[in-house]
């Protein structure tokens, strides 16, 4: 086989491999609606004409720690319950700091202690009033010790709101 065939051929092994790779794998480009269509044929199945929202991620911190998580709800449930039960916990978010706050502990900075070495976050009177407000709305809470961390099951709810959040 000559030079020309063999290239030839690597072109298209390789056309192929492509081919089966971006057939096998989820995109996340937005002109792909994967999770979407699949989505909307669970809530056909469940009879749910109005639709709904689910809230997906397989998160690994750069601490390590690994956090899958899923919710979904009904459209109807969400336009007609009560939407002032939310305003404490996007209260809590509605501030720099504690957002600065909530970035430095999913990172790794567990203590008050070490989140008053950060520059721009406050006096650490300011950085417990910060964290009280935190714990308050159930974004943080404390594993003893003086420690803080984001409850397992907020840790995606944070990062689908940061996302949701973005123009």
């Amino acid at each position: 086989m000559d030079l020309e065939e063999r290239v030839a051929e690597l072109e298209r092994r390789l056309a192929a491999l492509e081919e089966d790779a971006r057939r096998s794998s989820p995109s996340l480009d937005e002109g792909d609606f994967w999770a979407l269509n699949g989505l909307k044929e669970q809530f056909a199945g469940l009879g749910a004409t109005d639709g709904g929202v689910l809230f997906t991620g397989a998160v690994r911190l750069p601490t390590g720690e690994r956090y899958d998580w899923q919710h979904g709800a009904l459209t109807g449930d969400l336009v007609d319950g009560d939407w002032t039960a939310a305003a404490e916990s996007f209260a809590a978010l509605g501030h720099p700091v504690r957002l600065r706050l909530l970035r430095e502990i999913l990172g790794g900075r567990r203590t008050a202690a070490s989140l008053a070495e950060l520059d721009e976050v406050g006096t650490t009177g300011q950085i417990y009033h910060h964290l009280r407000q935190l714990t308050g709305a159930g974004w943080l809470h404390t594993t003893g010790r003086g420690r803080h961390e984001v409850p397992p099951g907020r840790v995606v709810p944070l990062l689908v709101a940061l996302s949701a959040a973005r123009p």
